[in-house]
């Protein structure tokens, strides 16, 4: 029985401090919400003076985020005081401190992908609608924040990509000017005269439209096949996918109709065809007769 009682006590002990904390709560939460509230307003103001200069999206978005984490962290710190009187900063940063090393080992990728966001957002490279490759993921860069990053690939998949992955392996970044060398090697049968060829390739190509013929066309004779000697085509056209595929799509063809019109063959690989004669089913019977 007086194991009951003392429960019983302690219940009704514990019941009237949570009455007479209610206020204290209530208090708590309203610094909260008008925190939620301030918060925004805060980014709209960082938005409106970010907006007047030139920074790079992915930077603005860094000041929109530490604005925010700021205020919030002021604002949680005035509510905990609120509810518990007793705290000061320099007891929550020694509480902060006892467990930051168990929660350094617990959330350590979380705390990495973070540090590597926030110096992806500062660097100058890889800005929010560029291509880039990296570990095999080819495509868009389209949102980054302080955990990942978004790469729309090629062919229309969306990949969400930890930022310490971005951060700590090379990143091809195909759109960092706005042309780019593209190439494609073309054949000629050996017969031909090969400066006569690279004059009808030079020509054709710097003919296209998206060729920029100011930065030069190259034409290398680049080895001997089997069947052809073989042309190394260099030119200079837009740095993004489509634009490379659209030039080396018209480079193509015009390289084809310019030889049809000299009369230079491009050849193909000499195929060898084993034939066998064929016996029909009723024929089989006498051949294995004759068959010594």
């Amino acid at each position: 029985m007086n194991y009951i009682a003392a429960l019983r006590d302690q219940l009704n002990g514990m019941a009237i401090a949570f009455v007479r904390a209610l206020p204290s709560l209530a208090i708590a939460l309203l610094i909260v919400f008008l925190t939620w509230i301030v918060a925004r307003f805060a980014v709209k103001i960082a938005d409106m003076l970010v907006g007047r200069t030139e920074i790079r999206p992915s930077l603005k978005n860094l000041i929109d985020t530490m604005v925010k984490l700021a205020i919030w962290v002021l604002g949680l710190f005035i509510a905990a005081v609120i509810v518990m009187p007793g705290l000061t900063p320099a007891s929550l940063l020694a509480g902060l401190g006892i467990g930051a090393v168990a929660i350094g080992f617990a959330f350590q990728d979380i705390f990495e992908n973070f540090l590597a966001g926030v110096l992806i957002m500062i660097r100058e490279k890889m800005r929010i609608g560029d291509v880039i490759e990296c570990q095999g993921i080819t495509g868009k860069v389209e949102h980054i924040t302080l955990r990942e990053t978004h790469v729309r690939k090629l062919s229309g998949e969306l990949t969400v990509v930890p930022n310490s992955v971005l951060f700590k392996n090379p990143v091809e970044i195909m759109t960092d000017i706005d042309e780019r060398r593209h190439e494609v090697v073309v054949g000629v049968s050996y017969d031909t005269n090969l400066d006569h060829a690279a004059d009808v390739i030079r020509r054709a190509v710097e003919g296209v439209d998206d060729v920029l013929a100011s930065k030069g066309v190259d034409i290398f004779a680049q080895e001997f096949n089997s069947s052809s000697v073989d042309f190394l085509v260099r030119w200079w056209a837009g740095s993004s996918p489509r634009s490379g595929w659209e030039s080396k799509d018209k480079v193509v063809r015009v390289i084809k109709a310019a030889f049809d019109d000299a009369g230079i063959e491009i050849p193909f690989p000499y195929i060898t065809h084993t034939f066998k004669e064929t016996v029909p089913i009723s024929q089989l019977g006498q051949q294995s007769q004759n068959t010594p």
